[in-house]
């Protein structure tokens, strides 16, 4: 599993007439590999819930998400678990297949709504445009 975290100012997911939008906060996007479990997601969820990536009064990164009252919005995204290493095509032979990503993904997003109270998500295996504005700019991977 690997996940793409953003400090941002703000973060929309938009998929046809549906809309996920945030404040300050956090962008998640996850993908799925295969051997991935329920176990390696509840890791990672508190992972990114307790990460002290907001910036204290010092201007120190001292505070969690929760410290500041940020919210979280996690998008699926299937192309994290894409090589590039070899020739110039993508391969997503360690991908998840779809359906028990969308499973795990919903599992990982709930143990992600379980530990902080302001989650939204965005729309899974759809064509999906994301903005953000970075803060900072802050950006971390995280792989499990």
């Amino acid at each position: 599993m690997k996940a793409v975290i953003q400090r941002v100012k703000r973060a929309d997911v938009h998929a046809g007439d549906r809309t996920a939008s945030i404040g300050p906060g956090l962008l998640v996007l996850a993908g799925l590999e295969t051997g991935d479990d329920a176990e390696k997601c509840r890791w990672m969820a508190e992972k990114i819930v307790s990460l002290r990536i907001f910036e204290d009064a010092e201007g120190k990164m001292n505070l969690s998400l929760a410290d500041v009252g940020g919210e979280l919005l996690v998008v699926s995204q299937f192309t994290l678990a894409g090589s590039v290493v070899r020739g110039r095509r993508p391969s997503f032979d360690g991908a998840m297949a779809p359906a028990p990503a969308r499973e795990l993904f919903d599992v990982f997003a709930g143990f992600l709504e379980a530990a902080h109270p302001r989650v939204k998500r965005g729309f899974f295996q759809e064509h999906m445009e994301v903005a953000l504005v970075n803060d900072g700019p802050v950006t971390f991977i995280l792989e499990r």
